[in-house]
């Protein structure tokens, strides 16, 4: 566990450059999850550590490989000095324990709901998850280990998450292409969804 965490986290350091904080948190009947926060120019990006740590089961398996399955961080990029975002720490961490608290599998076309703002003010309470490769691109393990990926977060509006459900992902992101919305913004606000 400790040799895969080690990997992510060179792989974040190489990607992203040094990171100017972190925070741990730990929930109870979890591993520890930390939140890395890198700053590029007026961009700040914050970056799980530990989700990665376990394979995330399938939540109707009877036994849970502990080997095998897929492993992910959770990355989110926004816009500095706008929106106290640094609050957003304690939330990404409810995001990355999710597989072992929920059994669920975060997967590219997800929502992650957290039921409350992602920071003090935000107008998200959840989140896109995007496909990886882009900004951190996979780190590969030694077989049978399926390889770590780095899912890029999308904060949602209530009604673009609402959207999403009835529309799905694709829908929802090509609107959000089509309207030039910065996904970077903190402040926002719900792309036009007739």
């Amino acid at each position: 566990m400790g040799d895969v965490l080690a990997l992510v986290e060179a792989r974040l350091r190489t990607t992203l450059g040094e990171p100017d904080a972190r925070a741990a948190v730990t929930f109870l009947g979890t591993d520890r999850m930390e939140v890395l926060r890198f700053v590029d120019g007026d961009v700040i990006r914050y970056a799980t550590l530990g989700m990665s740590a376990q394979p995330m089961a399938d939540p109707t398996a009877v036994l849970a490989d502990p080997v095998k399955g897929p492993r992910a961080e959770l990355v989110l990029s926004v816009r500095a000095g706008l929106a106290d975002t640094d609050k957003v720490l304690r939330p990404l961490a409810v995001l990355a324990a999710s597989p072992q608290v929920e059994g669920v599998i975060v997967a590219p076309g997800a929502s992650l709901d957290l039921g409350e703002p992602l920071w003090p003010g935000a107008p998200f309470s959840s989140v896109l998850v995007a496909e990886s490769g882009g900004l951190v691109e996979d780190l590969e393990l030694d077989a049978p280990m399926d390889p770590v990926r780095f899912l890029p977060l999308l904060p949602m509006t209530p009604n673009e998450a609402a959207w999403k459900r009835v529309k799905g992902a694709q829908e929802l992101q090509e609107r959000w292409l089509s309207h030039g919305t910065d996904l970077r913004d903190p402040l926002r606000a719900s792309v036009p969804l007739d």
